[in-house]
């Protein structure tokens, strides 16, 4: 295949809201540069970027696919995105490698609640964009309210390349930059160039002047042009409308039918001689701070964007080509893991089909296979201490859910079928809880969920019970007590003996040391799970050798690591050992470990025990016109609210929330708000639960011994 330089590479990946018709632009985008002989529909199942069973299963996009064309003496390379937020992970990484964003907006709809959560990916990373409103020709379309819409998410700076028009019944687009109109025939395809009708040329005047204008403003050398002939030549547009885009300043609208690819021809041209291409994106500061400039003879530097594994080829790379050139065969350092990999074929993608390649250029996207231990978010290199390519920063999980499988013989399988899809998927999350024994998997929101239980029943053979997570509660005392056992058993030779005195308090930091003791020692222990032991010896006259407290302290400690309430960690007590007794012969560690643990748990239930529970710290970022809703459903989760912020459109409101109350708090949230909102959440602290959620805990506890 043909090897382009990073001047004629362009990057552009296609997002926007589910049933914008990403996917069927994709595939018209194909068939006008003549990949494909035959354009497939999502309903047919055969699209090139909608191969995976579970797409055309649910007839929706699931993974980014890459895909590439050739238009024009251009490569574009295409990765085409699903829609829907659960899977915002595979629409982040792509956006991450791309040089352009074509924001597909459905003409029905406008920007809608899915364009407004995708464009807050694609303004933090400050990416050049291109809006197309697609399906201009669907009887409910409304482009004028669409163009609207736009503009109150992104401002001002929006510009308009075309906007569709009927002439004579038929089909047609107004383009303002080239100023011609293109006419369609009922079933769309090539179009007849006609002079804009009469009726139009005050509309397509004003905006053409629109466009020269906003072109011009975004360099001083145009703008003296503008002010010299009061207008700007269809190149000077060009060098203007790019620089607007790659400063983040000027977003070109374009339409499209691409169902009957009306208007995807002018887009591609768009794309080739203005869209911006990695040679004109500034360099890339990588984490050790240098700049990874897009150079093709600079040290190669391989960025792993997209990991994929396949039936027949097994665990498929995606990178970009930051700098230098790969072939096959060469030798890179891996900067996370510090092995060497080789690069034994290089691919580029369509869907499923892979086309060989000898050598990749810089700006280029690519794949290869069979890496040994490169992950998603890994550099390759090819000098030892290269740069290393700044992570793409994956959201955090929304729902999480215990995962097991039906047999125990089966657990290792899981954890490996887990592990690859956490490769493939870096917001799928994976995690065993050693305090609750339960493998804990984080998603995105229950569509995510089910996609990843259908992955591992049907391409990895295992079917799996899904449940709520334990909670993790803690257990501690609020007033001290006294308790004391006495530990005796005989049965032959050698006896049991021991005898333990010992009293419990409620410890915090700063607390003054027990009075009325006479301290002979102290151990201050942080324990594993948060908290302190503080273990006192206060023994008077050596009624209890000093070798023997150690085992008195281990058995304090293994209650406190199977609670007396719930069997939840114990935690934040100070212990006293004051007296008791010993035996010359039957006295042993054993004994004293035996006595100490059942003295602490007799006093433990004596010093009014009370149970913990996680807090976390939650932001919900929510319209305004909808916090209503979300305060109303708050309520219903023991929250307590911290704060509210404005931050333009939006409302940040800041609550504490039991975790045991969050295990749904994704769903209904979305539900409230019809999508619009999201939250971020970390813990924040343990505090008491309320006493009837106590009993009711203590009680299924003793329910289950």
């Amino acid at each position: 295949m043909k090897i382009f330089d990073n001047k004629h590479i362009k990057n552009v990946v296609l997002v926007g809201a589910h049933g914008a018709g990403k996917t069927t632009l994709a595939e018209t985008m194909l068939f006008e540069a003549g990949l494909i002989n035959r354009r497939g529909t999502v309903e047919q199942k055969n699209t090139v970027s909608d191969y995976h069973e579970i797409e055309q299963e649910r007839g929706t996009s699931i993974f980014a696919t890459p895909l590439h064309t050739e238009w024009r003496n251009y490569k574009i390379n295409i990765i085409d995105t699903p829609g829907l937020d659960d899977f915002i992970g595979e629409i982040i990484s792509s956006i991450r490698v791309a040089d352009t964003i074509v924001h597909v907006i459905n003409a029905e709809h406008g920007a809608d609640i899915g364009t407004e959560i995708i464009w807050d990916y694609v303004d933090k990373y400050r990416k050049p964009t291109v809006f197309v409103i697609n399906k201009f020709d669907h009887e409910k379309a409304n482009f004028d309210q669409s163009v609207n819409s736009l503009q109150r998410l992104v401002g001002k700076n929006t510009v308009l390349i075309q906007y569709p028009i009927k002439l004579d019944g038929a089909n047609a687009i107004v383009d303002v930059m080239k100023m011609k109109c293109y006419k369609f025939g009922p079933d769309g395809g090539k179009p007849e160039k006609v002079p804009i009708p009469e009726a139009e040329l005050d509309r397509a005047n004003q905006l053409h002047n629109d466009l020269v204008e906003k072109a011009a403003e975004n360099d001083e050398d145009l703008m003296e042009l503008y002010f010299d002939k009061g207008t700007l030549n269809e190149d000077e547009m060009r060098q203007g409308i790019k620089l607007g885009m790659l400063n983040h300043d000027l977003f070109p609208i374009f339409t499209t039918s691409a169902l009957l690819d009306m208007g995807s021809g002018r887009l591609m041209g768009f794309i080739d001689n203005v869209a911006p291409s990695a040679s004109d994106l500034k360099p890339e500061q990588s984490e050790e701070g240098e700049l990874v400039a897009p150079k093709v003879d600079a040290p190669t530097t391989l960025f792993i964007f997209k990991t994929l594994f396949e039936p027949n080829l097994g665990q498929v790379s995606f990178f970009k080509v930051k700098a230098g050139e790969v072939k096959v065969n060469d030798k890179f350092y891996n900067q996370s893991t510090n092995e060497i990999e080789v690069v034994n074929n290089l691919y580029i993608m369509d869907g499923k089909t892979k086309h060989p390649v000898n050598r990749l250029t810089v700006g280029d996207i690519g794949a290869t296979t069979k890496l040994k231990g490169t992950e998603t978010n890994d550099t390759l290199s090819q000098n030892e201490n290269g740069p290393t390519i700044k992570p793409i920063q994956f959201p955090q999980s929304r729902l999480e859910k215990s995962v097991s499988a039906n047999s125990s013989s089966e657990e290792e399988k899981l954890n490996e079928a887990l592990r690859r899809i956490n490769s493939q998927d870096p917001t799928i999350t994976m995690q065993y809880n050693q305090e609750t024994h339960q493998t804990i998997v984080g998603c995105q929101g229950e569509l995510h969920l089910a996609v990843l239980e259908w992955q591992l029943e049907n391409s990895y053979g295992l079917k799996c019970n899904f449940q709520a997570p334990r909670i993790s509660y803690r257990e501690t005392i609020q007033r001290s007590a006294n308790a004391n056992y006495r530990h005796k058993k005989q049965s032959g030779g050698s006896g049991q003996f021991a005898q333990v005195h010992l009293k419990i308090e409620p410890y915090y930091e700063g607390m003054q040391e027990p009075e009325g003791f006479n301290i002979r020692g102290k151990n201050e222990i942080d324990l594993d799970w948060g908290g302190k032991l503080v273990f006192y010896n206060c023994i008077v006259g050596g009624v209890i050798d000093t070798r023997f407290l150690p085992s008195i302290m281990k058995g304090i400690l293994e209650v406190m690591e199977q609670g007396p309430l719930t069997k939840s960690y114990a935690r934040d007590i100070r212990v006293m050992v004051y007296d008791g007794k010993m035996h010359s012969v039957d006295s042993n560690d054993i004994s004293f470990k035996i006595a100490g643990a059942t003295a602490f748990k007799d006093a433990f239930k004596q010093a009014n025990p009370k149970l913990l529970e996680p807090i976390l710290d939650v932001s919900i970022k929510v319209p305004e016109s909808m916090v209503g809703n979300v305060m109303t459903e708050l309520q219903t989760r023991r929250a307590m609210i911290q704060g509210i912020n404005s931050e333009d459109q939006y409302q940040i409101l800041k609550a504490m929330i039991p975790k045991a109350e969050m295990s749904d708090f994704s769903t209904k949230l979305r539900s409230v708000t019809q999508g619009r909102a999201n939250f971020t959440s970390t813990f924040s602290k343990y505090d008491a639960v309320p006493t009837h959620v106590q009993k009711e805990l203590v009680a299924l506890n003793e329910s289950q011994e």
